[in-house]
């Protein structure tokens, strides 16, 4: 399904209700921003820091604590809808906008930004997202992905003030599609404590699970050992839970393409990717960024490659695109090529949240499946938003987010979704329950 802006159902008729004044306020986000090229070169981790010097231009040191820039759209009514400008844990890498500092870009919300929307109508908002994606700063440059990813929460939630309906009915009626009517599957991120944090995912039912951080060769092991033992004793341990049917999805930043190379020898990459089959049994796997191949077109070719190599050898285990698919764009390529089973849409590295939702779409009709991630470093606004984007278009998975301690993201990205649906639920008299006292 080939999405563009154009391809939509917004009609031009007007709310009455309009954009006043525009703030923006320096918050924090849910996690650290960190040089990725630092870790992968090998800075040493000393307890929760790293010691070393940071290589990717704009960090001052290799783990920073996050930022995050919050957004409130003053609207006609009296009523203020927000979102949380936020950039990745992993900024400047693999192809993205640099680090985003919040005190830096604020004078950009406050100054063209709030020129651009003031007295705009809120509720046409695929009209005002789209405007604020042409925005362009002072040098003629499209605006941080952080600020359009921002500021368009800010603009859906206000449509959804304007129309008073859910941010879900207002995606889904500009793209004309049929929200979902249970949650999406919630995927759980465990962060360094990959085990006590699967141990709470598996407590709690989490659907898909548990990411692992598998972010350099000490993690993975040398020859990739210590993975396939981790998943081996995630799966004893989900064999513990009657019914219980998760999906396995881990993340391994690249890190087996240096394990096995480059160059790489397919075989021997299909036989390990076998023995990661085996060791999750019965359960099914998905491995993320297998190998970061320094650029978009030789990423798709190799994941193309071993995604080939793979179902020759009847070898059972979905890989999962990353780098270097961070725009609308690069999902699309990622797509077009079927060089991957799963495509992660990255919410804050496409810039509009509009953006994230047209991604989502595109996979639709293809043999891929939309992931709508983001990262740890978002905020409970921007999660909450990327809630609504799931259900609005029935995305394969959702991650919860933000932080790393699991139980707070999954919470946040939970309660919205089922609060939503039981909103939407009440407003079409479906899925109404009736309420008996206690004796």
């Amino acid at each position: 399904m080939d999405v563009n802006r154009t391809e939509t159902t917004e009609t031009a008729e007007t709310t009455g209700v309009t954009i006043e004044s525009v703030r923006a306020t320096p918050t924090v986000s849910g996690f650290f921003f960190d040089d990725q090229r630092a870790i992968k070169a090998g800075a040493t981790q000393e307890g929760f820091d790293y010691r070393g010097d940071p290589v990717t231009s704009g960090f001052r040191r290799i783990r920073e604590a996050g930022e995050a820039l919050s957004v409130e759209l003053e609207l006609s009514t009296g009523a203020v809808a927000t979102g949380d400008c936020c950039a990745v844990q992993y900024s400047g890498a693999g192809g993205r906008d640099p680090l985003f500092r919040a005190e830096e870009y604020r004078p950009t919300v406050e100054g063209p930004v709030a020129g651009a929307l003031s007295g705009r109508d809120a509720g046409e908002f695929l009209a005002n997202a789209t405007l604020l994606e042409e925005l362009t700063d002072g040098e003629g440059e499209q605006l941080h992905t952080a600020i359009r990813y921002g500021v368009s929460q800010a603009l859906l939630d206000a449509a959804a003030l304007a129309t008073g309906t859910t941010m879900t009915d207002v995606l889904a009626d500009a793209y004309d599609v049929e929200p979902a009517t249970e949650p999406i599957p919630v995927f759980g991120q465990s962060g360094d404590e990959r085990r006590a944090n699967a141990e709470k995912m598996l407590l709690k039912g989490v659907p898909v699970l548990p990411h692992g951080l598998f972010n350099s060769v000490e993690k993975v092991g040398e020859q990739g050992e210590q993975l396939v033992e981790y998943v081996a004793w995630l799966s004893e341990r989900a064999s513990r839970f009657d019914g219980y049917e998760p999906r396995f999805h881990v993340d391994v930043y690249g890190i087996l393409g240096e394990v096995f190379g480059p160059p790489y020898d397919r075989d021997e990459v299909v036989d390990y990717f076998a023995s990661l089959q085996e060791a999750a049994r019965p359960y099914p796997l998905q491995v993320e960024g297998p190998m970061d191949e320094g650029s978009r077109e030789a990423q798709i070719r190799a994941m193309a490659t071993l995604r080939g190599g793979l179902r020759e050898a009847n070898v059972a285990v979905d890989i999962v695109a990353d780098e270097w698919c961070n725009t609308f764009d690069d999902v699309q390529a990622f797509v077009d090529a079927e060089a991957a089973d799963v495509v992660q849409v990255k919410t804050p590295d496409l810039g509009g949240i509009h953006r994230s939702a047209e991604a989502v779409l595109a996979c639709r009709g293809t043999e891929t499946r939309a992931y709508l991630g983001g990262t740890c470093n978002e905020t409970d606004v921007s999660a909450r938003a990327c809630a609504h984007v799931a259900l609005a278009t029935r995305a394969a998975q959702v991650l919860a987010k933000p932080g790393m301690g699991f139980d707070e993201g999954f919470m946040v990205v939970t309660n919205e979704m089922r609060r939503t649906l039981a909103r939407r639920g009440r407003a079409t008299g479906e899925g109404e329950t009736e309420v008996v006292a206690d004796d």
